[in-house]
C-alpha cells in the first residue's frame, strides 16, 4: 500500500456528515493525513458552506436520516467527481435498502464507497492500532477512500464486495445484542462461542440470499466486527442485551445509551425480509422477539438451545 505520507502532496477536500463518536473520529484520521475537512451537524454550521467545492462527502449519520440528508445534499450543486462514501450501519425501514444503495439511489452517476470494520469509536480516539475496509464498484474510488483515511495507526484495506461489507458492519449488530445477554446470564464463554459462531452462519446466510460474498463476511468488515462488538462492552448494541439481561427494559436502556444502537431497527428490518424471503433466521428471531418483550433473556437463549439437532453445514 502507497505510504498515506504521500496524500499530504495530494490533499483532497473532505466533508464528513455527522459530528457523532464515529465521524469525529473519522475526521480526526483525515485531518491527521493533512486533509482539508469540514464537519457538519444537525446543530451545527449550514450543510451548503460543507460542501462547497467538496471532493469526498463522509455520511456518518445514524440510519435513520440517511434518506433525508441524501436528499438535502442533493439539492446542492456538486462535481459529478465527487466521491460519497458510507459509514453507516443499518437498513432503512421502509425498503430494507442498505446506506449505500439510498446514497447511490439518489446520486446514480457519483461513485459510492462503503467504509466498514472493527472500528468501535473510542478505541479510535485514543489512538489504539484498528483495521477497516472500503469497498465499491468502482475500485480507484475506493482507492482515493483508502489513502485519505489510511494511517500508521489506522489499516484500510480495499474490497470489491460492497454490499457484503455493509452488510457484515449491519447484520452482525443483532448478534452482538444475543451476545450481550449471553454475558448477561453469565452463560459462559463456551455458550458465547457457540452463539457468535452460529451468529456468522446466519449472517452469510442472509449476505447470500441478498447477493453478497461469502468470503466477504469472514474478512475485517464480517468476521472482524462481529467479534469487537459481541466482546466490548463500549459497543451500544452488546450494552442493549448486557441491560435487558440485567432485567432492564429496552425503553429504559436505550434512554441511557449514548448515541444509537442500531441493532434494534436492523432487526425487526431483517424479520420482515426473513419472511419475505424465507431464510432461516433463528438468532435473529429470538433477538426480535426479546426486543418485543414477548419472552425473556433466559427464554430467547434456551429457544437457541432446544431447537433440533441437525449437521452443522447443509450443503
Amino acid at each position: 500500500m502507497t505510504n498515506p505520507k504521500s496524500t499530504i502532496q495530494n490533499p483532497k477536500s473532505v466533508a464528513i456528515l455527522g459530528a457523532g463518536a464515529w465521524g469525529a473520529s473519522l475526521a480526526n484520521l483525515a485531518t491527521a493525513n493533512g486533509h482539508q475537512v469540514r464537519v457538519w451537524s444537525r446543530q451545527g454550521s449550514q450543510i451548503q458552506a460543507v460542501l462547497k467545492d467538496v471532493q469526498i462527502v463522509l455520511s456518518a449519520i445514524s440510519m435513520i436520516g440517511v434518506r433525508d440528508v441524501a436528499s438535502q445534499v442533493h439539492s446542492f450543486p456538486l462535481s459529478p467527481e465527487t466521491i460519497f462514501v458510507t459509514a453507516t450501519k443499518g437498513l432503512d425501514p421502509q425498503t430494507t435498502c442498505t446506506p449505500s444503495q439510498i446514497w447511490q439511489t439518489v446520486f446514480p452517476n457519483h461513485a459510492v464507497v462503503v467504509l466498514s470494520g472493527p472500528n468501535l469509536s473510542k478505541e479510535i480516539q485514543l489512538e489504539l492500532p484498528a483495521a477497516t475496509v472500503v469497498a465499491s464498484n468502482i475500485p480507484t474510488a475506493a482507492e482515493v477512500v483508502q489513502l485519505v483515511f489510511s494511517s500508521q495507526r489506522f489499516r484500510v484495506y480495499s474490497n470489491s464486495d460492497p454490499l457484503g461489507v455493509e452488510l457484515g458492519g449491519t447484520l452482525k449488530n443483532v448478534i452482538a445484542i444475543a451476545a450481550g445477554v449471553c454475558d448477561g446470564l453469565q452463560l459462559g464463554t463456551n455458550a458465547k462461542a457457540a452463539l457468535v459462531t452460529r451468529g456468522l452462519t446466519e449472517m452469510v446466510r442472509i449476505g447470500n440470499d441478498w447477493g453478497a460474498k461469502t468470503e466477504t463476511f469472514y474478512g475485517l468488515s464480517g468476521l472482524g466486527d462481529l467479534l469487537a462488538t459481541c466482546n466490548s462492552p463500549l459497543s451500544r448494541n452488546y450494552q442493549v442485551g448486557y441491560q435487558l439481561a440485567g432485567g432492564k427494559s429496552l425503553t429504559e436502556t436505550l434512554a441511557n445509551l449514548q448515541g444509537t444502537a442500531e441493532g434494534v431497527n436492523t432487526c425487526q428490518v431483517l424479520m420482515q425480509r426473513a419472511k419475505q424471503q424465507n431464510i432461516a433466521v433463528p438468532i435473529t428471531e429470538q433477538v426480535y422477539r426479546l426486543l418485543q418483550g414477548e419472552i425473556t433473556p433466559r427464554q430467547a437463549l434456551d429457544e437457541l438451545m432446544l431447537r433440533d439437532i441437525k449437521p452443522e453445514y447443509n450443503y
